[in-house]
């Protein structure tokens, strides 16, 4: 018998790999800011999900974590490759 105010669904855990939710944040957040940090770590924390996927589950996540990560590098390298090609950067600090 269940105690007063808690519910059965309430006390069961969450089957949900923390590491592979991690990772699809890293790779959406890394596609628009610090796609050079966060797409690596993204692809890193989708490989340990992927790795631990069979007991936690979240496969899918993972692999939607490592493909984000890449798809965030792959972007910064192209813009700063087209960046380069136009005369590179110039940073103006006002005066």
């Amino acid at each position: 018998m269940t105690s007063y105010g808690s519910s059965p669904a309430a006390s069961s855990r969450s089957r949900t790999n923390g590491l592979a939710i991690a990772s699809l944040c890293c790779g959406i957040i890394g596609l628009f800011f610090l796609s050079v940090v966060l797409g690596p770590v993204a692809i890193v924390l989708g490989a340990v999900g992927l790795r631990q996927a069979p007991a936690k589950g979240g496969g899918g996540m993972a692999k939607a974590g490592i493909v984000l990560g890449a798809l965030a590098l792959v972007v910064f390298f192209v813009l700063l490759a087209v960046s380069a090609a136009n005369g590179g950067f110039a940073w103006y600090l006002g005066g």
